[in-house]
Formats: structure tokens, C-alpha cells, sequence
């Protein structure tokens, strides 16, 4: 606005929600093996040399605290039959791994949601950034996996999640 302030907040989650983005579930450990986790949609690539991307979590949630000390997290890319563990990360359950299958990284030993993610990239922590109510999380990729075969990548906008679809994309040169 001209005159130096902000959209509401509304307006402003209206604004993001018209744009859909994948759905991941971040996860980390404490350092008695307690995991723990959240739905992600604000996440992206940051360099290939170094390999690095970078997730961004809420200061009010049970996870960046944990995060930050481990110094280590996993970014679960969820395909479209991992919609129950999108919902379930997204909101307050008190065992949200109960709710999944999960087994150690290899290059981590952090939770990987085994059943949920089509991708999966196991990180350390290169740099946190605190930015407004949320923390950007750099991670750097150790060791990363893509499911061949996997259902389609679930997607989330306009408050609503939807399957990943190829259908009316103009072919690759």
C-alpha cells in the first residue's frame, strides 16, 4: 500500500491459499529418539551446489525447538494417499506418529514416513533465519530417495487438498 502498511492477515492467507503447493511433513527427533513433526507447504529448492533447500516453521509450534537443537530434520514429500498424515501433522494430536508408519533415515536416523512420501531428503541444519512468526530452516540434503511407482503428489490450495496432475500441461521440450 502507499502508505506503508500491511494487509490484514485475512487477506493475506487468502492471498497464499489461491497459490497450491505440494505438501511435506517435516520431522526431527529429540535427543531421547522422541519425533516429532508438521505439515509443510512452504518449502523450496535454495542451491544445488551445495545441495539445499529450505522449509519454514511456526515459532508456536512443539517442533522448531527441537529442530534447531538436533540440528538435523527430514522433509517428507507426500503423495496423495498420505492425506490422513497431512491432516494429522497439521493439527493438534497428541501422538501424530501413531498415526503413520514411520522407520529411521539412513543417513539420520530421523522419522521417514515410510507409506505417506513419494520423496523423501534427509538434512542438516546449514542456517536458521527467525522472519516474522516463523523460522527459515536451510538444510543441507545428506541423502535423498524418490519412490518410483508412488500414487501422484498431493497438493494443497484454495483450502483444499487435490492430486497432482499432468493433464492439460504443455509437453516438455
Amino acid at each position: 500500500m502507499a502508505d506503508g502498511t500491511a494487509v490484514d492477515e485475512h487477506t493475506f492467507r487468502a492471498l497464499m491459499a489461491s497459490h497450491p503447493g505440494g505438501v511435506a511433513v517435516v520431522t526431527t527427533a529429540d535427543g531421547d529418539g522422541r519425533p516429532y513433526g508438521f505439515t509443510c507447504t512452504a518449502l523450496c529448492s535454495v542451491s544445488l551446489d551445495p545441495p539445499r533447500l529450505l522449509v519454514c516453521a511456526a515459532h508456536t509450534g512443539r517442533t522448531l525447538p527441537v529442530l534447531a537443537a538436533r540440528g538435523a530434520f527430514v522433509v517428507n514429500l507426500l503423495h496423495t494417499a498420505g492425506r490422513r498424515a497431512a491432516e494429522a501433522f497439521a493439527g493438534r494430536a497428541a501422538d501424530r506418529f501413531a498415526q503413520t508408519d514411520w522407520r529411521p533415515g539412513a543417513a539420520t536416523g530421523l522419522p521417514v514416513l515410510s507409506k505417506d512420501a513419494h520423496a523423501v531428503a534427509e538434512c542438516r541444519v546449514a542456517a536458521l533465519h527467525p522472519s516474522g512468526d516463523h523460522t527459515i530452516v536451510v538444510g543441507d540434503v545428506l541423502r535423498s530417495e524418490v519412490r518410483s511407482g508412488a500414487p501422484a503428489p498431493l497438493l494443497y490450495g484454495r483450502r483444499q487438498y487435490a492430486a497432482w496432475s499432468p493433464a492439460g500441461l504443455p509437453p516438455t521440450p
